[in-house]
Parts: C-alpha cells; sequence; structure tokens
C-alpha cells in the first residue's frame, strides 16, 4: 500500500486532545510518518505486497493512529515543557519521559501477525585457484 497510510483527519477524529487536533497537517503528517516508520522497522514488513495493495489490516491502521497521536503529544509536550518531578513535605515523584512511547502503547500484541523475518542478508563469495 502506497504511504502514508492514514490522514491527518483520522488522527483529528480519534484523539480526546485538543492540543493534538489544532496541530496543522504538517505537523500531523511527520507524526504519521514517524509512527509509519516504526510500524516497518518493527514488523520487517512495508505492507507493499499484492495482499495490503487495497487495505492496510485495521491492527495496523490502529496502531499507527495510537503511535501518531502518541508522537504528537510528546511534541506538544517537550515544546510546552514538562514537570519531571515534584516534591511535597515528605512525599516525591519523578516523572519517566525517556523511555520508549511505543511500550506504553501495547502494539506489540497489535502488529505480532504481521511481523516478517528479519531478513538474514547475503553474502557472496568468489574463490579462484592459486
Amino acid at each position: 500500500m502506497k504511504r502514508p497510510w492514514i490522514e491527518p483527519k483520522q488522527i483529528r477524529d480519534y484523539t480526546s486532545s485538543a492540543k493534538v487536533e489544532a496541530r496543522t497537517d504538517t505537523q500531523l503528517a511527520y507524526d504519521i510518518a514517524r509512527a509509519e516508520k516504526y510500524v516497518i522497522f518493527h514488523t520487517h514488513n512495508k505492507f507493499d505486497s499484492e495482499e495490503y495493495e487495497n487495505e492496510l489490516p485495521s491492527d495496523v491502521t490502529m496502531a499507527v493512529i495510537l503511535l501518531a497521536e502518541a508522537y504528537a503529544k510528546q511534541a506538544i509536550t517537550q515544546k510546552d515543557g514538562v514537570m519531571s518531578s515534584e516534591t511535597f513535605d515528605d512525599y516525591s515523584y519523578t516523572v519517566d519521559i525517556g523511555s520508549d512511547i511505543a511500550n506504553g502503547l501495547g502494539l506489540g500484541a497489535m502488529l505480532k501477525e504481521y511481523v516478517l523475518p528479519e531478513d538474514q542478508g547475503k553474502v557472496v563469495m568468489k574463490l579462484r585457484k592459486l
């Protein structure tokens, strides 16, 4: 299937964040591209075979939408600044902002059946008689 797999409108329809809805189509296009690249990298599958010529599986589409929205929220948070830790008397907490954003979304289960075996590479040896 030709990329991009989803449109910015689909992210706006899904999200409940007003800040994500307010992002421009160009900004969301970058978020979508990042999400698609993650899915391709994770699955080793470009979804360009005849099987996916007309439509992507709903699990893949859903994974791209979820991840693109998460990337949009991450970009907003980085731009606005985020408090990473706070202390109240004897209580304190720290927010981990450095972890992989995709791990918390549970994308592995959605994409598991579309993972292809990783290419092992190809070695060509030319031998000659000495």
